[in-house]
This record gives structure tokens, C-alpha cells and sequence, in this order.
């Protein structure tokens, strides 16, 4: 049997991956005016097409889905023309590249919401976080519950992005379900004390992402559909008392609707692995699709986890922004470059596209 490494092959749906890392989602606030994605962009995912999938940005179906400033959306024209250029300079390097659809729900301000009104969520239950506006970190606003009637329109703008997605070029779209934003406020009973059809049992919890999966699901196709999920992540304030029950349950609802791949954070998002019980050996075991692993991985640990078959991609975030050929370092055993913190959030080129690769690097060295 051919050995499983990082660097081996993947089929995932239609698509042929170079090999098994996976460029994960990171918000570096540094949308343009209408929150079209930067002039610096295209470059910015271009430099990283040698990930064997990248998965873009966090993006907001509608303003109303905005959390911190300067991020991007795939709600107008404008948007899906800024988002097509970064799917071709993708593209025209090899690369496959998906888009993470989001809805901060409760993660907001009331700076940054239509009218100036207040973020909404399940439950009006605020969220013990910071968000980024004005060009600072300050407290979430007080959210408001979101009335039934409002739900069959966020699945549709769910829907909507979806096709703006596929209309901008994107191989495919990753529904946010993970780190305290909307969709896993519903999820989870820490954040949705409701008592109509979206509140209560797990079943009842899961059925706003559910929802928003078919939708996705019947517009583009299961195999272009990816979920991202934290089952005991506290990002952004969120809680659990049954994380287990919860999320097989969700799992095996997902598997109904035939999905890509799961994208799953293990343990704290940006943290510790073993944060709170959780077995999720289990859960990569109930999954039929392509299990993505991410939180806290370096080589040893990814090849490990791909030789046992615990999971079949891993995803890469921090290490990713100092080093845009990281696949290639890893496979070569190079230094990895450490990013400037003072540069991820916001601004321009600095920071962003001006981290050299490795020929570049060791050229200025000789």
C-alpha cells in the first residue's frame, strides 16, 4: 500500500489535490471599499497555490453577517468580480481554491450592522468576545434574537453566496459552522436558549446548519461542499454541555446530504488540543467523506495522523503567512519564517504578499 504523507496525492469530489495540505481560512482584514477583496489579494493566494487545497478567507453572505471591519463579502457584482480575480491568479498557478461562507451572528457591532442595529443570534445572550472595528478590538455589541421568520432568509443568503461563489470561479464553498459565529451559536446550548423548532434538543440545535448545508447542497452540489465545525472550541465565547451527542448527531445528518469533506478544529481554535473530552477519532470513524484536520499540527503530527488513517488532509494556518511555499519548505526540511504580528490584522502590502519563498530567501542570503 502506498504510503500516506502530506505530500502524496488526493482526490477530493472532481478534483485532484498535489498533495494533502490545506491553506486554512485566515481573516487578515484588508477588503477595499464595498468590502471587495484587496488589490493585494490575488497575490496573496497565488504565492500559496502550491497547498494542495487553499480555502479562503471567512466571508460574509451579507452585511448583516459582518463581524469585524475590513473583511470581504460575495453578496454584490463588485465582490464576485474581486473574488474572481483571486480564483484566476489560483488557478493559472494550479491551484484549487474554495471559499468559507460566513455569518459572525452575535460575534459583531453595532458599527458595523445595516442601520447601526444590533448584531442578531439565536438567544439575546451576548458574547463574551472582542471584535476589530475601527481599527481596534472592543467589545461585541448586545445581540438580538433572531425572530423564526428571519431564518428561511439566512439560508437563502447562504444559498445566494454559494452561486456568487461558483459565479466568481471558486472550486467549491465551505459553510461556516465552527468558533462561535452563527451558525454554531444555533449548535450549541451555551449560545441558544430558544424554545420553538431551532432551540432545545440536539436535533432541534442542528437544524439552522443543516438547512443551510441542503441549501448549499441543491445549489452547487455536494461535491463542491465542504462544512467547517469546533466541537469543544471556546472561540468567541461559546459553550457546550454535550459536544459528543451533538456532533454525531450532526455528522451523521451530513452524511445524508453527501458532502465533500469535514473540516474539523480539534481541541481550542488557536490553542491546546485536548481543551475538553472529545473523541474525535470517533467522529473522523462516522464521517464518510474526507475528514480535514486542523488545530496545532506540524509535520510529524500531520504525517502521523495520515499514516494511521485518522485523517486524509491537514490544514494549515499561521505558518502559512510568513511562508507562502510552505509545502515546499516542510518537504525539504527548511526553516519556517516567524510572521510580524503588528501586520496581521488590516494594511496593506506589508505583511501580507512581501514574505519571500525559500529560493528568494536563501538568494538574498548567498
Amino acid at each position: 500500500m502506498t504510503d500516506r504523507n502530506l505530500f502524496t496525492p488526493y482526490t477530493l469530489g472532481a478534483l485532484t489535490l498535489s498533495n494533502r495540505a490545506v491553506l486554512a481560512p485566515l481573516t487578515r482584514n484588508r477588503a477595499g471599499a464595498g468590502f471587495v477583496p484587496s488589490e493585494f489579494a490575488a497575490t496573496y493566494y497565488s504565492q500559496r497555490a502550491s497547498a494542495g487545497l487553499l480555502i479562503a478567507e471567512a466571508t460574509q453572505v451579507s452585511q448583516q453577517g459582518q463581524g469585524y471591519q475590513d473583511t470581504p463579502g460575495i453578496y454584490t457584482q463588485a465582490q464576485i468580480e474581486g473574488w474572481r480575480a483571486v480564483t484566476e491568479a489560483v488557478h493559472a498557478q494550479g491551484g484549487r481554491i474554495f471559499l468559507q461562507l460566513w455569518h459572525v451572528g452575535r460575534v459583531s457591532h453595532v458599527d458595523l450592522q445595516p442601520g447601526g442595529a444590533a448584531p442578531v443570534a439565536p438567544s439575546a445572550l451576548p458574547a463574551a468576545t472582542k471584535v476589530f472595528v475601527n481599527n481596534t478590538f472592543v467589545d461585541a455589541s448586545a445581540p438580538r434574537a433572531l425572530d423564526i421568520d428571519e431564518l428561511p432568509g439566512l439560508v437563502n443568503d447562504f444559498r445566494q453566496a454559494a452561486a456568487n461563489a461558483m459565479a466568481a470561479g471558486f472550486d467549491g464553498v465551505e459553510v461556516h459552522g465552527a468558533n462561535g459565529y452563527l451558525l454554531e451559536q444555533f449548535i450549541k446550548d451555551g449560545a441558544n436558549v430558544r424554545t420553538d423548532a431551532y432551540g432545545g434538543s440536539v436535533a432541534n440545535r442542528a437544524r439552522l446548519l443543516l438547512e443551510v448545508t441542503a441549501a448549499v447542497v441543491a445549489e452547487i452540489g455536494a461535491e463542491r461542499t465542504g462544512v467547517r465545525i469546533s466541537p469543544v472550541s471556546p472561540a468567541n465565547g461559546i459553550s457546550s454541555h454535550e459536544p459528543q451527542a451533538q456532533y454525531d448527531y450532526l455528522v451523521d445528518q451530513l452524511n445524508t446530504l453527501g458532502i465533500v469533506y469535514l473540516h474539523v478544529v480539534e481541541g481550542a481554535t488557536g490553542g491546546p488540543r485536548d481543551v475538553a473530552p472529545f473523541d474525535f477519532d470517533a467522529l473522523r470513524q462516522r464521517f464518510k467523506g474526507t475528514y480535514l484536520a486542523n488545530n496545532g499540527y506540524d509535520l510529524n503530527l500531520a504525517n502521523a495522523r495520515l499514516r494511521d488513517n485518522q485523517t486524509d488532509l491537514v490544514a494549515f494556518g499561521r505558518p502559512f503567512i510568513a511562508n507562502p511555499d510552505l509545502v515546499a519548505r516542510l518537504q525539504a526540511g527548511a526553516p519556517l519564517a516567524d510572521f510580524n504580528p503588528a501586520t496581521l490584522y488590516g494594511g496593506g502590502a506589508e505583511g501580507y504578499i512581501d514574505y519571500p519563498a525559500l529560493a528568494h530567501t536563501d538568494a538574498r542570503q548567498g
